[in-house]
């Protein structure tokens, strides 16, 4: 049996068991350049179109079965240009209040910024992904102490050095140096559950991301997914993100828009080696996907029988 820190995790009413079943968190990226092609403001900049464009997304998420929506500003692909503070405010707040004021289900923001987190949190999110995992704004987890709030810290040795850029299949890196891409992987993330601890962060408000996609070449993030239970074994649940990302497309020549196959390949997997959340774009799919292989993996109520 898995020895986690702790056993569940309540957010905003919803208790999370962990290990009963796989968590589904659906990306709503209020951006117009996403690595995904799906950045809401691509569609218009107008923000009342913006708004109801993001509520319909939201709605068809909550309908599938979504258990947590994950909401961000700025981009965080190979390439993209940094959001300031008050962009990246006036993109996810209006936002973040919408969603708090229709649905019951946990909001994350998903931001490296204090400040960001800060006023997301009040506006009615629950909870902070951090991509840069506590290390890029040395005020940030003082915030989520302060809110009591679940904090997902997430592996990241992205750098623009080490960064390839192809026109039909998006960024990519290569070269990027590690000694022991796990046990790194491991040190790395146990440093920012230290600061996480130091900030007055309970154990059962910390979650983990291994990072897919961020830092890493497409060999290393396939070793990485194949033994995810080493990163599961730190003792605190696990959040997987391989959704249309780069080691899929680069993989099976594939652009983001035709990588639903791979994801769900990915996202099985992942389930396999002990994936407590998925976070996905393709919600709908997903939500087949996860309920199939929780099925198999974590031996759900039997499938009846035709005669």
């Amino acid at each position: 049996m898995d020895q986690l820190k702790s056993s569940q995790l309540t957010v905003a009413g919803a208790t999370f068991s962990w290990g009963s079943r796989t968590y589904i968190m659906g990306v709503l990226n209020i951006t117009p350049d996403s690595f995904s092609g799906d950045g809401l403001l691509r569609l218009s900049a107008d923000p009342a179109l913006l708004l109801e464009s993001t509520l319909q997304q939201a709605r068809r998420f909550v309908s599938a079965g979504v258990d947590i929506l994950d909401v961000g500003g700025e981009s965080t692909r190979p390439g993209s240009e940094p959001l300031g503070l008050e962009a990246e405010l006036e993109r996810v707040i209006p936002v973040i209040r919408l969603l708090a004021a229709e649905f019951q289900t946990p909001i994350s923001i998903d931001t490296y910024k204090a400040g960001v987190a800060d006023s997301a949190l009040q506006a009615g999110a629950h909870m902070v992904n951090d991509v840069w995992s506590l290390h890029a704004d040395p005020d940030l987890a003082g915030v989520v102490a302060r809110h009591q709030a679940p904090v997902i810290l997430m592996h990241n040795r992205s750098s623009w050095v080490h960064a390839e850029v192809r026109q039909r299949l998006g960024g990519r890196y290569v070269g990027i140096p590690y000694e022991d891409l796990l046990e790194d992987i491991r040190r790395e993330l146990l440093e920012s559950v230290e600061i996480a601890r130091q900030a007055g962060i309970p154990d059962e408000h910390i979650l983990l991301d291994p990072g897919i996609g961020f830092g890493k070449t497409v060999e290393q993030n396939l070793e990485l997914l194949d033994r995810l239970e080493e990163i599961r074994s730190l003792g605190y649940p696990v959040l997987l993100g391989p959704s249309r990302k780069s080691f899929i497309g680069y993989t099976l020549d594939l652009p983001p828009d035709q990588r639903v196959e791979g994801t769900a390949a990915a996202v099985a997997v992942g389930i396999v080696r002990r994936a407590d959340i998925v976070r996905v774009h393709d919600v709908e799919t997903m939500v087949r996907v996860v309920r199939m292989a929780d099925a198999i993996v974590r031996r759900g109520p039997p499938i009846a029988r035709q005669p």
